[in-house]
């Protein structure tokens, strides 16, 4: 069994509310069973997820955020060793720079999908307005998993889902 060209890697706590939004849009995607994407979710990104980035073409990160703007933001991102790099829990940042220590090359092109969420609390379920950046999210995913080119995800980071690709 060969290994599918794309890997989406949601990562997020389902017990605390909106940091469910990563797990929640893998499973979306995964329930499509779209070909040649491998789809995998976890509550945090740890060391071990390096091997899962071998010959892969394309790579999608999704997690919640407090931060960005609604409904979500989408962003190619590269290696870079920082904080958490020895920590239990990493920054895809910091997989990726593992990525290059433990292979000795570059990881294939990855992109963060931030998804805007507002309530984080132990025991919260998904709020309503992050269930409505979920929906906006996970179609701007199907979007991108019908163009597998790093180009054309390119392209849509400059549009940032305004525009189909």
């Amino acid at each position: 069994m060969s290994t599918p060209p794309i890997l989406i890697l949601g990562y997020g706590n389902p017990g605390r509310g909106d940091d469910a939004l990563g797990p929640d849009l893998v499973d979306s995607v995964r329930a499509l069973g779209l070909p040649d994407i491998e789809c995998q979710h976890d509550m945090q990104l740890q060391v071990e997820y390096v091997t899962d980035l071998e010959n892969r073409e394309l790579i999608l990160f999704v997690d919640a955020d407090a931060s960005c703007e609604a409904p979500f933001h989408f962003s190619e991102i590269r290696a870079e060793k920082d904080d958490s790099y020895t920590s239990h829990a990493m920054t895809p940042h910091a997989v990726l720079h593992a990525y290059k220590q433990v292979f000795g090359i570059d990881a294939p092109p990855a992109f963060l999908l931030r998804i805007r969420g507002y309530r984080f609390e132990l025991g919260e379920s998904l709020s309503k307005e992050a269930s409505v950046n979920l929906d906006a999210a996970t179609s701007f995913s199907t979007m991108l998993c019908s163009n597998l080119t790093p180009s054309n995800w390119r392209k849509a980071e400059s549009r940032q889902g305004r525009t189909l690709l």
